[in-house]
């Protein structure tokens, strides 16, 4: 009898599971994170954005069965391959690329900067302005156009390139130094690239540049900002954020500020708490606009965003207890519990002002890495805030009492815990929030930034920042929220015209009281 060798099947590979990301919105990614699940895309737009759906695994497949006559396969003499482990690490922060010039946007001699800068600006108009680029022209380091000749006129008008550069049809070294100069003025990428944003600036009319000076100059009259060695800047038009110490820029921050329609306030106060994990309460506002219509369509919307309603003794109340069909939930307080889907993220910088705005942390970043960072409802989102929040707190005791220090462990730390902790300064910080679309530096550089809110317009309505009493501080709520009669914004005076050269003397632009924002200035997720 002849035995035939029946060849064995390769060994069987155990089937690959997918991996599957849990909805997350945990803020950037760190040694405590690494284990926490992938998070979704951000949905911008969204005043308070419910959880995504988690996505089910699909079942494993069964391996067929073996013909019953062939023997089982030999495990030992082909092991089965590890399946490849995916990673579970949080994907990088992406951030706009921002200036990193040390050069405060706010010193103390910024208004008197810009005045003089308006003065020269003023006789460039005077001048005839300066040479349109061709639009649509489009230039590389090395590339040769007959349109060049009007871009190194352009630039030289602005001082960006040398007057006496040689004539050339060449994009040489020398001017594409003098296009990244002019980028840098006007916050874009410094790339030294001609292309569609770039031409845009260019081609801005030299009176709209000198309107833009003299109308931020006026917003900064009768400003008594207490600059000191160390301050914070936020400028709106900018959407950035600068940690400023003895003069230089510490760090300059990627922010999200207010939208045109809900815009961030002009502010002048002080820092005077950090607050990790915060609670969030929902103004008056946002109840109307964003929970009872969330909560027609979904009863469980409140549960599901880990929000409670308390009556005036600070009781909770059931969602059930109350008729969604009306508006009777504005009489109760409504807060969303701290956590990863919390619309402050881990953090919150307390600055007691009667907007009741502050700058936080978020959710969701995607913004973060966006050109154009309008989308907040007044409050200022703060990219990478856990280090802004170590600025801070430098010089006030750390965890442990005197001696020691609120390092990044000592702040990741803090927040692990999943507990709310005020931390009092130990000295009180400045910040402002300005907006200024044309600003000089001390340097003799002109800046420039869009008008997204129409401030700078002779029908807009620039103001001025005014000092904040520390009365109404974001920590504690007040009791009662203003309803919509009161909460409307109060209409200020338009602005006087910016007048022609000589340049406008400190008391010729008519000073105007900022409007008061909405109460959805305080609703950081939009």
């Amino acid at each position: 009898m002849v035995l035939r060798q029946v060849a064995l099947p390769p060994g069987r590979r155990r089937p690959r599971l997918p991996f599957v990301a849990a909805a997350c919105l945990f803020g950037a990614a760190s040694a405590l994170a690494e284990t926490a699940p992938l998070p979704p895309a951000a949905v911008p737009n969204a005043a308070i954005a419910p959880p995504a759906e988690m996505p089910t695994a699909p079942e494993p497949k069964t391996a067929a069965p073996l013909p019953a006559t062939q023997p089982a396969p030999d495990q030992a003499a082909e092991p089965p391959r590890e399946a490849k482990k995916l990673s579970r690490e949080l994907p990088p922060l992406v951030l706009a690329k921002i200036s990193q010039d040390p050069t405060p946007t706010l010193t103390p001699s910024t208004f008197l900067d810009t005045l003089r800068m308006a003065d020269r600006y003023q006789a460039i108009v005077q001048a005839g302005g300066w040479p349109s680029v061709p639009a649509g022209l489009s230039l590389k380091p090395g590339d040769r156009n007959p349109a060049v000749a009007v871009l190194r006129r352009r630039l030289a008008v602005t001082e960006d390139l040398a007057a006496d550069a040689p004539a050339s049809d060449l994009m040489d070294e020398a001017l594409v130094a003098a296009l990244k100069r002019f980028q840098q003025r006007h916050g874009l990428p410094e790339t030294g690239l001609l292309g569609p944003m770039t031409v845009k600036a260019l081609n801005v009319p030299a009176a709209i540049r000198q309107r833009q000076l003299a109308a931020s100059a006026a917003r900064l009259m009768g400003s008594k900002f207490p600059f000191g060695e160390r301050y914070v800047v936020a400028n709106i038009p900018s959407a950035t954020v600068e940690a400023v110490e003895r003069g230089s820029v510490a760090r300059r921050y990627v922010a999200v500020v207010g939208k045109p329609d809900r815009a961030s306030p002009l502010v002048e106060t002080r820092i005077t708490n950090v607050n990790f994990n915060p609670t969030w309460t929902v103004p008056v506002s946002l109840i109307k606009k964003d929970i009872i219509p969330h909560m027609r369509k979904d009863p469980g919307y409140l549960a599901k965003m880990h929000i409670r309603m308390l009556d005036g003794q600070g009781n909770e109340v059931q969602p059930t207890a109350i008729d969604w069909s009306t508006e009777k939930a504005v009489n109760y307080t409504v807060r969303q519990d701290p956590g990863f889907d919390n619309s402050l993220g881990q953090v919150r910088i307390d600055m007691p002002n009667r907007h009741a705005v502050y700058m936080h942390d978020t959710p969701s970043k995607s913004l973060f890495s966006r050109t154009a960072r309008f989308h907040s409802s007044g409050c200022v989102r703060v990219a990478e805030v856990k280090g802004l929040v170590a600025w801070l707190l430098e010089g006030t005791p750390g965890p442990n009492g005197p001696g020691t220090v609120w390092g990044p462990i000592e702040i990741e730390t803090g927040i692990a815990t999943g507990e709310r902790r005020d931390i009092k300064l130990a000295k009180p910080v400045p910040v402002t929030f300005v907006y200024l679309t044309g600003y000089a530096t001390p340097d003799g550089r002109a800046h420039f930034r869009d008008d997204v809110y129409g401030l700078d317009s002779p029908s807009g309505a620039p103001a001025k920042p005014e000092a904040d009493v520390a009365a109404t501080a974001s920590i504690t709520p007040a009791p009662a929220m203003p309803g919509p009669a009161t909460a409307k914004p109060v209409p200020s005076k338009p602005a006087a015209k910016p007048v022609a050269s000589p340049a406008p003397a400190p008391a010729a632009p008519r000073p105007v009281t900022a409007p008061k924002a909405p109460p959805t200035a305080v609703n950081p997720r939009t």
